[in-house]
């Protein structure tokens, strides 16, 4: 088997590369990254084909200034680029082609002309479902929801039926795909992993109570519920802490909830967050729609339990009880309650920490994500 990979940016594009090629499976990988950024995955050069102009074009869009950019929309422009670049860049001598969907629409349709099987990567939920229920979430606190691209939404729902499958990484993206109509048969449901290498305990240095989210400050990733739980809360001796982008709609909630144990760390790069997660308590993923967020296997394999929504893919990973729990979308009382639940059983903590790390190192790394993938790949390949 032999496999081309098509992906605007990284997303866990290169951990799948990486796994085809330890398989020698690997055929090409096509992104907008440089290759010298590619290439520190550890993928040979011989591989990777670069898009980075596009990378760089569309960097340098997103920094101009606002009124510069008036109310042109590029999504489609560059996705269209993108994808026509792919098309362009294929050539016999592979088996499947695997495209990150929204970014490869006429590619999909080139590979299968060269006799290819065909793979959607999907790794949020089904397109129309992800649509409505952030427009409800940004309805909810009277807050402008900017849709998908039209042009890039029809696309994507295109390309669910033409591929031969749609690889998905959670029983809840899962269940969205299947109320939409699209056959059980066609999808592909593997959970990511980790980097066990780069996520691992570092001692505690206090015995301070924290709270830890990592990943997007947004309306999308549930932030504003977190904020009020542990505002609500009060408790002596805590802290939360928020890593990562702060998105301009979650501001008002900041300043509404601020308190001196209220911590924006900022961005950081993955490298580096094992730090962030060991010199915390809990992990909390408030998320209204994450199709599988990466940061719970993350935070598993630094050693903490989590709390995690029905709608972040954590089901698929955090056994409710035993590494952490679940709690319905937008419930701060349910919360307030596994928050505090951590607070005042520090043994049961400790207990549930170790059931996380144990978990991680037992089936979430990436190796883990390449035995299945490849064997999901072989099967479609026979149909």
């Amino acid at each position: 088997m032999k496999v081309s990979v098509s992906v605007w940016g990284r997303f866990h594009a290169f951990y799948l590369a990486q796994q085809l090629q330890k398989k020698g499976c690997l055929h090409k990988l096509i992104s907008t990254y440089p290759t010298f950024a590619i290439s520190k995955y550890g993928i040979d050069r011989t591989f990777i084909h670069s898009i980075w102009q596009l990378e760089v074009l569309c960097r340098s869009w997103q920094r101009l200034p606002g009124w510069l950019r008036g109310d042109r929309d590029l999504q489609l422009w560059f996705s269209e680029q993108f994808d026509r670049s792919v098309t362009n860049s294929l050539s016999p001598g592979f088996d499947l082609f695997v495209g990150w969907s929204g970014f490869n629409f006429w590619s999909l349709h080139r590979a299968k002309e060269l006799g290819a099987k065909t793979v959607v990567e999907r790794g949020s939920s089904h397109m129309h479902h992800q649509t409505i229920i952030l427009q409800e979430e940004y309805d909810r606190w009277g807050l402008k929801f900017t849709e998908t691209h039209p042009g890039i939404y029809e696309r994507e729902i295109k390309s669910y039926a033409d591929a031969d499958g749609i690889a998905i990484p959670s029983l809840f993206v899962k269940r969205t795909f299947l109320e939409q109509g699209i056959p059980e048969s066609k999808l592909i449901h593997v959970p990511y992993g980790a980097s066990l290498a780069e996520f691992y305990p570092v001692p505690k240095e206090d015995n301070i109570f924290r709270v830890i989210h990592c990943g997007g400050i947004t309306l999308r990733k549930g932030v504003q519920y977190l904020l009020q739980a542990f505002h609500e809360l009060n408790l002596p001796e805590s802290e939360l802490w928020l890593v990562g982008s702060i998105a301009s709609e979650i501001e008002p909630f900041l300043a509404k909830y601020q308190s001196e144990r209220i911590l924006l760390k900022g961005t950081h790069p993955q490298s580096q967050l094992r730090l962030f997660y060991s010199q915390c308590s809990v992990f909390c993923l408030a998320s209204i729609e994450d199709g599988f967020g990466m940061v719970i296997p993350q935070a598993m394999a630094c050693g903490l339990p989590v709390i995690h929504t029905t709608n972040t893919g954590g089901e698929d990973i955090v056994r409710n009880g035993i590494d952490g729990f679940c709690v319905p979308i937008r419930d701060v009382e349910a919360l307030k309650e596994k928050i505090l639940f951590f607070y005042e059983n520090p043994e049961q903590r400790d207990e549930m920490g170790r059931n996380a790390l144990e978990q991680a190192r037992k089936s979430l790394s990436w190796d883990d994500y390449g035995e299945k993938i490849i064997s999901a790949y072989l099967k479609i390949l026979k149909v």
